[in-house]
């Protein structure tokens, strides 16, 4: 059972992957435009009907996935120069802590001489 959810969710993410490309939403849009005449001689009902069954829902689908890939490696950028940053400052906080340790056994020597 779990080689099978394995294979399934290998492949869920080549489709998504394919899926989620500007290329497939440019082949779903060609795709969509073949039907295009028939739904202009059908009159406004039909390209109602072709715009939100096929058009919409075919290219949208593409942009939509590769809008949220962009917008998750821009997240995935910020969060790891988030993490530099604070991982610069947390050992800025160390090497204070340091200077301010050898300040205060610096200190508490002088006191006992």
């Amino acid at each position: 059972m779990k080689r099978f959810q394995a294979f399934l969710d290998r492949l869920a993410l080549i489709i998504t992957g394919a899926v989620g490309t500007m290329w497939c939403a440019l082949v779903f849009t060609a795709l969509a435009l073949v039907s295009l005449p028939d739904a202009i001689k059908g009159g406004r009902p039909a390209i109602v009907s072709w715009v939100a069954q096929t058009f919409l829902q075919l290219v949208l689908l593409s942009v939509i996935m590769v809008g949220q890939d962009v917008q998750g490696r821009a997240t995935n950028q910020v969060i790891a120069e988030t993490h530099d940053i604070a991982e610069q400052s947390r050992q800025q906080i160390i090497d204070i802590l340091r200077e301010v340790h050898g300040l205060e056994e610096q200190t508490t020597d002088r006191e006992q001489a």
